[in-house]
């Protein structure tokens, strides 16, 4: 267990060490920038490896002509994209997409009149059957308000013949004489008591 622990120092430490903190993890071999430089090699200078002129020269020399194979292929490349994009936008493949949208359009308007006319007889069909069930609705109703009218009618006209079979029983100036001599001669007693089925079960006598 130990041994594995001293295997992975680095992540123990960092496992164990508190969330708070920050964690610098130190190299070994190399010394941070505030360090002072080293006194054996305070006067050590610096010198660049010796070049060889011939090379340098051919090294140039490539270098250039690297520099202008590559400008050469950019440029290629550069006019291909840019014939291929003259072609798409005017040329003969600009022409074909032009013929292939027309097309398109041509079949997708053919499709939109067929669902245009699909759907325009489905409307007709249910505006004809509304309109049916409108004009049913309308005659019902209009038989209804007449049979409304003839009850009304009928119902005023029995009152009529009512009033006119009660009004014979009416008084009136001309029998006004007659009607108290007949009240006179019949009297009535209207002193009884009756019970829930509006039999009379006590009447007291008549006193005149």
């Amino acid at each position: 267990m130990l041994r594995a622990l001293s295997r992975c120092h680095a992540p123990v430490v960092r496992l164990l060490s508190p969330r708070t903190a920050v964690m610098v993890e130190t190299v070994r071999g190399r010394k941070s920038r505030t360090e002072p430089k080293a006194k054996s090699k305070a006067g050590r200078i610096k010198t660049p490896p010796p070049v060889d002129p011939v090379e340098m020269i051919v090294l140039k020399e490539r270098y250039t002509e690297y520099n202008l194979i590559l400008r050469a292929l950019r440029l290629e490349f550069k006019e291909q994209m840019l014939r291929k994009k003259y072609e798409e936008e005017v040329g003969s493949v600009a022409e074909e997409r032009a013929k292939r949208e027309a097309e398109e359009h041509r079949s997708l308007m053919a499709l939109n009149d067929a669902e245009n006319l699909r759907i325009h007889k489905i409307r007709e069909q249910r505006m004809l059957k509304e309109a049916e069930a409108a004009e049913l609705k309308k005659r019902e109703a209009a038989i209804l308000r007449q049979q409304e009218l003839e009850d009304y009618i009928k119902e005023k006209e029995r009152q009529i013949l009512q009033l006119q079979e009660e009004a014979k029983d009416f008084i009136t100036p001309d029998n006004l004489d007659q009607r108290i001599e007949e009240a006179l001669d019949n009297p009535k007693n209207y002193n009884f008591a009756i019970d829930k089925e509006g039999r009379v079960v006590k009447r007291t006598a008549f006193q005149q």
